[in-house]
């Protein structure tokens, strides 16, 4: 195990059931933050400015998966992933795409490097997108490095909440370099 710090950025997610088992996935391997951006449903939150109809469907959807991890591991709202990300690199984090493109790397060939220096902020930010379109060029183009997890069957993809688990494991556990 290691001790990077991990935040998850979920764009554009559209299923409540996928959030609350990423939640649950997020709080078992220490994730410390998730930000929910766009429309990606999201637990009740302080001050919270959603109809009360659409908190109350979305909490009660997430919780059914999450079993309490949507009170455990900080969850914080975003207008779009633009914003995250910004905060992400204002932090210090480096910033990883979970996707299938061209430029992508083998998730089992990445191996986080960090100096181990007490000083050093930041740690990774791992963006995940929706369950049909995936994350969008444009915030590839903005990150440090494209991951994708190797398909050896018949099919293309992994659901969002698997594939998130995969990643986020892989990062949690591979000995850091540097």
């Amino acid at each position: 195990m290691n001790d990077i710090t991990l935040w998850l950025i979920l764009s554009d997610l559209r299923g409540a059931g996928n959030v609350g088992a990423i939640l649950r996935t997020a709080d078992a391997v220490g994730v410390a933050r998730v930000y929910a951006c766009g429309y990606t449903p999201y637990p009740r939150l302080p001050d919270d400015s959603r109809p009360p109809h659409v908190i109350s469907s979305n909490a009660r959807a997430i919780a059914k998966t999450a079993l309490g991890a949507e009170i455990s591991v900080p969850v914080l709202h975003s207008p779009d992933t633009e914003s995250a990300l910004f905060e992400a690199k204002r932090n210090g984090f480096t910033i990883m795409v979970l996707e299938q493109a061209e430029t992508s790397l083998n998730l089992f060939d990445y191996i986080p490097k960090f100096s181990k220096s007490k000083t050093r902020h930041g740690g990774l930010a791992l963006v995940v997108g929706n369950e049909v379109d995936g994350v969008s060029p444009d915030l590839q183009a903005q990150a440090s490095q494209i991951l994708e997890i190797p398909m050896l069957g018949s099919k293309e993809s992994l659901n969002v909440t698997s594939a998130t688990a995969v990643a986020l494991y892989h990062l949690r556990t591979t000995p850091l370099a540097g």
